[in-house]
Parts: structure tokens; C-alpha cells; sequence
């Protein structure tokens, strides 16, 4: 499967957009000297534990998550929390963000499982070729995005130039906790089941506009020790990820 790389921009590609009109880029780099590593592929399920079929579709994103080039985040929904079983990982406001995807998608309506890739594209979560080929499909796409650039303190994240989307873009950190976690079902569809996750989202905060023009934004506070954050610049109109890259834990 092709993907592409989420190494975070070089110095010196963020330099030469600072000479050329902001002087409130980050300094520093992870990326190899003289590399140009393109923009990842940002896969974003929504589940739920009380979802009867969202088992399988975790186990494909899991999957999808080791794969160079990807940024997989799960946001568990609250909607079926009525049918027996309070999802432990679920906030309003992540239902709130996957209802966001209803127009820009041509959706009727949502429900779980479903993958939204890039913010351009949703496959069911369980349906594995389509889910593989949407993600091919998207890593082939080559949109010359602003680039992301995380400063050595890890307070910071600086936005380079570009051409900006109608109706402007949105600067978000999305934090979450890397890697999968499991949760014994008491009641509910799932009763008796034990229920895997992989990137765990907690939280979801806007950290500011973006209309084109280099900026610095400040990460929130507070970030846990054992918590990534993925930085995602997104289109404020038709939803699409412009870009994205993930501050790991310190």
C-alpha cells in the first residue's frame, strides 16, 4: 500500500517561508537534512463500544495506524450510550465533529462505523478494500499543503504559507493516546466482550485560524505524559485536512 510520510518539515524549507514574509516560524526540525517529506494520509474513525459492529472496523484502522505516511485518530461517539453501555472515551463534541462531515460529504445522515479520510472521503469502517484503496488513493494525491513545524519546546507548532481554501482554514490539536487500549463491556451489544481501540482521542481544541499567511500558534497545555498531539490544518468550509503532523509523547 502506498503512503506517504509524516516526518515533521525540514528547517530549511520553513526558513526560506519565513524569508519570505513572517518572522514567527519555529526554528527547529525532526526531519532529515535536505528531505522533503510529503503530507500524511489523517484516517479518522468514529466508533463506539456499544456498537455492535465497530469491532472489526477498529481492527482495520488499528492496522491501518502502523503504516508509514498515516495518522489514524478514533473519537468515540456518545449516540449509543442509550442502548445499555456509557462509552468510557465518549465526548459530545465528537459526535459534534463527525456531524460537520454530514454536508461536506452529501451524507443523509451519520452513524458508526464510519472512516473519514483526508476530511474529502468516508468508506464504512469495516470494508477493508475500499478502506485500503481510499487511503492509496489520497497518499497519490499531491496538494502542496502549508508545512507543519513543531518548535524544540514543544509549546509551539508553526503553520507555513499557502494557498488558503474559501472560506479559510482551522488550526486544531487533536490530542490523544498513542497506541490501543482495551475495555471489558458489561452491558449493552457488546456485553461480554472486550473492546479495542487503537489512538484514542481525548480532547479536540481549535488553536486558531489560518487565512494563508506563516503563523505561530500555541499547543495546549496540560498535554499528558503519555499523549501525542496531532496537529491538523483544516478547511473551515468543505472540511478537507490541508495538512497534518503529530507532536509524539515527551
Amino acid at each position: 500500500m502506498r503512503t506517504r510520510g509524516w516526518i515533521i518539515p525540514a528547517a530549511a524549507l520553513l526558513a526560506a517561508t519565513v524569508a519570505a514574509g513572517s518572522s514567527a516560524q519555529p526554528a527547529s526540525s525532526r526531519a532529515p537534512r535536505g528531505e522533503t517529506p510529503p503530507e500524511p494520509v489523517v484516517i479518522e474513525l468514529f466508533t463506539a463500544q456499544g456498537c455492535a459492529g465497530c469491532l472489526e472496523a477498529n481492527a482495520r484502522v488499528e492496522a491501518l495506524a502502523g503504516e508509514p505516511g498515516v495518522i489514524a485518530l478514533t473519537y468515540a461517539v456518545d449516540y449509543w450510550d442509550y442502548l445499555g453501555w456509557q462509552d468510557t472515551f465518549a465526548r459530545p463534541e465528537f459526535a459534534q465533529r463527525q456531524r460537520a462531515y454530514r454536508r461536506p460529504l452529501k451524507l443523509r445522515s451519520v452513524g458508526t462505523p464510519q472512516v473519514v479520510i483526508d476530511g474529502r472521503r468516508q468508506v464504512a469502517g469495516a470494508q477493508e478494500a475500499a478502506l485500503k484503496a481510499a487511503v492509496d488513493e489520497e497518499a497519490a494525491r499531491r496538494v502542496f499543503p502549508p508545512e507543519i513545524e513543531f518548535r524544540e519546546t514543544g509549546d509551539r507548532v508553526g503553520v507555513g504559507s499557502g494557498r488558503a481554501p474559501a472560506g479559510g482554514a482551522e488550526v486544531v490539536a487533536v490530542i490523544y493516546r498513542p497506541g490501543p487500549q482495551t475495555v471489558e463491556i458489561q452491558s449493552g451489544d457488546n456485553r461480554g466482550q472486550t473492546v479495542r481501540q487503537v489512538n484514542v482521542v481525548r480532547s479536540v481544541r481549535s488553536l486558531g485560524t489560518w487565512s494563508g499567511r506563516s503563523a505561530l500558534y500555541t499547543l495546549p497545555a496540560g498535554v499528558g505524559a503519555n499523549e501525542a498531539v496531532a496537529v491538523l490544518v483544516q478547511a473551515r468550509t468543505d472540511r478537507r485536512i490541508l495538512n497534518g503532523a503529530v507532536l509524539p509523547p515527551r
